[in-house]
Protein backbone atom coordinates (compact mmCIF):
# COMPACT_ATOMS: atom_id res chain seq x y z
CA UNK A 1 0.00 0.00 0.00
CA UNK A 2 1.24 3.65 -0.62
CA UNK A 3 1.71 5.61 2.47
CA UNK A 4 0.58 9.10 2.73
CA UNK A 5 1.61 11.82 4.18
CA UNK A 6 0.53 15.12 4.98
CA UNK A 7 1.34 18.30 7.95
CA UNK A 8 0.72 17.67 11.21
CA UNK A 9 -1.11 20.13 13.58
CA UNK A 10 2.00 21.39 14.83
CA UNK A 11 3.49 21.98 11.59
CA UNK A 12 0.49 23.57 10.81
CA UNK A 13 -0.01 26.01 13.70
CA UNK A 14 3.83 26.49 13.62
CA UNK A 15 3.55 27.90 9.88
CA UNK A 16 0.74 29.92 10.93
CA UNK A 17 2.36 31.62 13.72
CA UNK A 18 5.61 32.64 11.58
CA UNK A 19 3.06 33.97 9.19
CA UNK A 20 1.23 36.43 12.09
CA UNK A 21 4.85 36.71 13.15
CA UNK A 22 5.56 38.21 9.89
CA UNK A 23 2.38 40.41 9.21
CA UNK A 24 3.16 42.06 13.13
CA UNK A 25 6.26 42.90 11.45
CA UNK A 26 5.28 44.25 8.27
CA UNK A 27 1.70 46.14 8.84
CA UNK A 28 3.48 49.09 10.64
CA UNK A 29 5.70 49.60 7.85
CA UNK A 30 3.25 49.26 5.23
CA UNK A 31 1.05 51.54 7.62
CA UNK A 32 3.74 54.18 6.82
CA UNK A 33 4.07 53.54 3.21
CA UNK A 34 0.29 54.12 2.70
CA UNK A 35 0.98 57.33 4.93
CA UNK A 36 3.61 58.60 2.77
CA UNK A 37 1.73 57.42 -0.12
CA UNK A 38 -0.90 59.73 0.57
CA UNK A 39 1.09 62.70 1.62
CA UNK A 40 3.14 62.56 -1.76
CA UNK A 41 -0.55 62.52 -4.09
CA UNK A 42 -1.84 65.85 -1.31
CA UNK A 43 1.68 67.08 -2.60
CA UNK A 44 0.66 66.57 -6.42
CA UNK A 45 -2.70 67.76 -5.66
CA UNK A 46 -1.41 71.08 -4.64
CA UNK A 47 1.23 71.14 -7.35
CA UNK A 48 -1.74 70.59 -9.96
CA UNK A 49 -3.14 74.12 -7.60
CA UNK A 50 -0.21 75.91 -8.09
CA UNK A 51 -0.75 75.59 -12.12
CA UNK A 52 -4.54 76.62 -11.43
CA UNK A 53 -3.36 79.69 -9.81
CA UNK A 54 -0.85 80.54 -11.86
CA UNK A 55 -3.11 80.63 -14.90
CA UNK A 56 -6.02 82.51 -13.19
CA UNK A 57 -3.06 85.16 -11.91
CA UNK A 58 -1.62 85.27 -15.30
CA UNK A 59 -5.08 86.37 -16.77
CA UNK A 60 -5.03 89.01 -14.07
CA UNK A 61 -2.45 91.07 -13.87
CA UNK A 62 -0.81 89.05 -11.28
CA UNK A 63 -4.11 89.67 -8.71
CA UNK A 64 -6.27 87.22 -6.91
CA UNK A 65 -10.31 86.45 -7.22
CA UNK A 66 -11.96 89.19 -4.89
CA UNK A 67 -13.49 87.20 -2.20
CA UNK A 68 -16.25 89.18 -1.95
CA UNK A 69 -18.16 91.00 -4.54
CA UNK A 70 -20.74 93.78 -3.65
CA UNK A 71 -23.80 93.78 -5.41
CA UNK A 72 -26.38 96.52 -4.07
CA UNK A 73 -27.34 95.94 -0.52
CA UNK A 74 -26.28 91.90 -0.54
CA UNK A 75 -22.79 90.80 -0.70
CA UNK A 76 -22.11 87.17 -2.49
CA UNK A 77 -18.59 85.70 -1.97
CA UNK A 78 -16.36 84.83 -5.57
CA UNK A 79 -14.26 82.36 -3.85
CA UNK A 80 -11.50 80.27 -5.37
CA UNK A 81 -14.05 77.81 -5.52
CA UNK A 82 -16.13 79.68 -8.36
CA UNK A 83 -13.24 81.65 -9.54
CA UNK A 84 -10.89 78.71 -10.53
CA UNK A 85 -13.43 76.59 -11.90
CA UNK A 86 -12.88 77.02 -15.44
CA UNK A 87 -8.93 76.48 -14.51
CA UNK A 88 -9.53 72.81 -13.60
CA UNK A 89 -11.90 69.94 -14.38
CA UNK A 90 -11.25 67.14 -11.55
CA UNK A 91 -13.08 67.75 -8.43
CA UNK A 92 -10.90 65.35 -7.15
CA UNK A 93 -7.85 67.56 -6.60
CA UNK A 94 -9.97 69.72 -4.29
CA UNK A 95 -9.59 66.64 -2.02
CA UNK A 96 -6.61 65.55 0.39
CA UNK A 97 -6.22 61.84 -0.07
CA UNK A 98 -6.14 62.00 3.85
CA UNK A 99 -9.12 63.59 3.76
CA UNK A 100 -12.05 62.19 1.97
CA UNK A 101 -14.90 62.06 3.68
CA UNK A 102 -17.14 65.20 4.14
CA UNK A 103 -18.87 66.28 7.35
CA UNK A 104 -21.75 66.48 6.16
CA UNK A 105 -21.57 62.53 5.31
CA UNK A 106 -19.91 61.70 8.67
CA UNK A 107 -16.66 62.79 8.59
CA UNK A 108 -15.04 63.47 12.09
CA UNK A 109 -11.63 65.39 13.20
CA UNK A 110 -8.65 66.21 10.77
CA UNK A 111 -9.43 63.57 8.24
CA UNK A 112 -12.88 65.23 7.13
CA UNK A 113 -13.64 67.17 3.54
CA UNK A 114 -15.99 70.30 4.38
CA UNK A 115 -18.96 70.12 2.13
CA UNK A 116 -20.95 68.48 0.14
CA UNK A 117 -23.03 71.11 -0.42
CA UNK A 118 -26.85 71.09 -1.31
CA UNK A 119 -30.53 72.12 -1.37
CA UNK A 120 -30.22 70.71 2.82
CA UNK A 121 -26.83 72.86 3.75
CA UNK A 122 -27.69 74.51 6.77
CA UNK A 123 -24.77 77.25 6.34
CA UNK A 124 -25.75 80.86 5.98
CA UNK A 125 -23.14 82.09 4.09
CA UNK A 126 -23.61 83.11 0.55
CA UNK A 127 -22.37 81.64 -2.34
CA UNK A 128 -21.00 80.06 -4.60
CA UNK A 129 -22.16 76.77 -2.93
CA UNK A 130 -23.03 74.93 -6.29
CA UNK A 131 -24.53 71.56 -5.32
CA UNK A 132 -21.52 68.75 -5.09
CA UNK A 133 -18.81 71.02 -4.12
CA UNK A 134 -16.48 69.56 -1.48
CA UNK A 135 -12.98 69.37 -0.53
CA UNK A 136 -10.23 69.02 2.33
CA UNK A 137 -8.06 72.43 1.05
CA UNK A 138 -8.73 75.77 1.73
CA UNK A 139 -7.34 79.34 0.52
CA UNK A 140 -5.63 82.04 2.93
CA UNK A 141 -8.35 84.22 2.93
CA UNK A 142 -6.01 87.16 3.36
CA UNK A 143 -4.70 86.56 0.23
CA UNK A 144 -7.85 87.57 -1.78
CA UNK A 145 -8.25 90.72 -3.78
CA UNK A 146 -11.79 92.45 -1.96
CA UNK A 147 -13.18 95.55 -2.42
CA UNK A 148 -12.10 97.97 0.45
CA UNK A 149 -15.44 98.91 1.89
CA UNK A 150 -16.48 95.43 2.46
CA UNK A 151 -13.93 94.75 5.12
CA UNK A 152 -12.48 95.84 7.66
CA UNK A 153 -9.02 94.35 7.61
CA UNK A 154 -8.31 95.59 4.14
CA UNK A 155 -4.82 96.96 4.74
CA UNK A 156 -4.09 93.56 5.91
CA UNK A 157 -4.76 91.43 2.43
CA UNK A 158 -2.11 90.39 -0.02
CA UNK A 159 -4.14 90.78 -2.67
CA UNK A 160 -1.54 89.75 -5.49
CA UNK A 161 0.85 86.95 -5.86
CA UNK A 162 3.71 89.46 -6.38
CA UNK A 163 4.87 90.47 -2.52
CA UNK A 164 8.16 89.85 -1.18
CA UNK A 165 8.43 87.40 0.83
CA UNK A 166 5.91 85.72 -1.05
CA UNK A 167 7.75 81.72 0.19
CA UNK A 168 6.78 82.65 3.21
CA UNK A 169 2.97 83.59 2.43
CA UNK A 170 0.51 81.02 2.51
CA UNK A 171 -1.60 80.44 -0.42
CA UNK A 172 -3.49 77.29 -0.30
CA UNK A 173 -3.38 74.32 2.28
CA UNK A 174 -4.72 71.46 4.12
CA UNK A 175 -8.14 72.86 6.04
CA UNK A 176 -10.95 71.88 7.36
CA UNK A 177 -12.97 74.30 5.53
CA UNK A 178 -12.71 76.22 2.09
CA UNK A 179 -10.88 79.39 3.43
CA UNK A 180 -9.48 80.35 6.69
CA UNK A 181 -8.16 83.87 8.08
CA UNK A 182 -5.97 83.20 11.18
CA UNK A 183 -4.67 85.93 13.84
CA UNK A 184 -1.24 86.17 15.07
CA UNK A 185 -3.19 86.15 18.60
CA UNK A 186 -4.69 82.94 17.67
CA UNK A 187 -4.18 80.18 20.29
CA UNK A 188 -3.43 76.51 19.53
CA UNK A 189 -6.46 74.09 19.63
CA UNK A 190 -6.67 72.11 23.04
CA UNK A 191 -6.98 68.72 20.63
CA UNK A 192 -6.36 67.72 16.96
CA UNK A 193 -9.44 69.23 14.75
CA UNK A 194 -11.19 71.57 17.86
CA UNK A 195 -12.00 74.47 15.54
CA UNK A 196 -14.39 76.24 18.48
CA UNK A 197 -12.55 80.17 18.62
CA UNK A 198 -9.58 81.10 16.54
CA UNK A 199 -9.06 80.79 12.80
CA UNK A 200 -5.65 79.27 13.14
CA UNK A 201 -7.32 75.86 14.23
CA UNK A 202 -8.83 75.53 11.04
CA UNK A 203 -5.35 74.74 9.85
CA UNK A 204 -3.59 73.27 12.67
CA UNK A 205 -4.49 69.37 12.21
CA UNK A 206 -2.69 66.35 12.14
CA UNK A 207 -2.80 65.04 8.60
CA UNK A 208 0.71 64.17 7.65
CA UNK A 209 2.07 63.42 11.12
CA UNK A 210 2.75 66.76 12.64
CA UNK A 211 2.86 68.59 9.23
CA UNK A 212 0.45 69.88 6.75
CA UNK A 213 0.74 70.40 2.94
CA UNK A 214 1.31 74.24 1.92
CA UNK A 215 1.39 75.86 -1.55
CA UNK A 216 2.99 79.57 -1.14
CA UNK A 217 2.31 82.69 -2.79
CA UNK A 218 5.52 81.65 -5.00
CA UNK A 219 3.96 78.75 -6.34
CA UNK A 220 6.53 76.70 -4.12
CA UNK A 221 5.31 74.09 -1.88
CA UNK A 222 6.19 71.82 1.30
CA UNK A 223 5.69 70.31 4.51
CA UNK A 224 5.16 72.72 7.22
CA UNK A 225 5.09 72.03 10.72
CA UNK A 226 1.93 72.55 12.54
CA UNK A 227 4.23 74.61 15.11
CA UNK A 228 5.66 76.48 12.21
CA UNK A 229 2.23 77.85 11.56
CA UNK A 230 2.54 80.51 13.75
CA UNK A 231 6.25 81.92 11.89
CA UNK A 232 4.33 82.38 8.38
CA UNK A 233 3.52 85.55 7.53
CA UNK A 234 -0.67 84.83 6.88
CA UNK A 235 -0.85 88.75 6.24
CA UNK A 236 0.70 92.28 5.82
CA UNK A 237 1.36 93.06 9.69
CA UNK A 238 1.17 89.59 11.18
CA UNK A 239 3.89 89.41 13.58
CA UNK A 240 5.86 86.12 13.10
CA UNK A 241 7.64 86.64 16.29
CA UNK A 242 4.59 86.34 18.67
CA UNK A 243 3.72 84.66 21.56
CA UNK A 244 3.62 80.65 19.97
CA UNK A 245 7.03 81.08 18.34
CA UNK A 246 10.78 80.71 20.19
CA UNK A 247 10.87 83.94 18.90
CA UNK A 248 8.19 85.01 21.24
CA UNK A 249 8.98 82.68 23.76
CA UNK A 250 6.75 80.04 23.99
CA UNK A 251 7.80 77.17 26.03
CA UNK A 252 6.99 73.37 25.49
CA UNK A 253 4.44 73.30 28.24
CA UNK A 254 2.71 76.23 26.71
CA UNK A 255 1.74 73.87 23.73
CA UNK A 256 -1.76 71.57 24.14
CA UNK A 257 -0.70 67.90 25.15
CA UNK A 258 -0.96 66.45 21.66
CA UNK A 259 1.16 69.00 20.18
CA UNK A 260 4.16 68.75 22.49
CA UNK A 261 6.38 66.38 20.71
CA UNK A 262 5.87 68.07 16.93
CA UNK A 263 8.96 70.12 16.01
CA UNK A 264 9.72 73.62 17.56
CA UNK A 265 9.76 76.64 15.18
Amino acid sequence: MRKTTAFTLIELLVVIAIIALLMAVLMPALARVRKQARTVACQSNLHEWALVFAMYTSDNNGYLMSGYASQGTATTRDTWIGALRPHYHDPKIRVCPTAVKPFSEGGQGPFSAWGVFGPGETRTWAGPRDEGDYGSYGMNELAYNPPPAVTSRASEYWRTVNVPGAGTVPLFCDCIWFDVFPRDTDAPPAFDADVTGGEMKRVCINRHDGYANYLFMDSSLRKVGLKELWTLKWYRGFNTANAWTRAGGVAAEDWPGWMRAFKDF
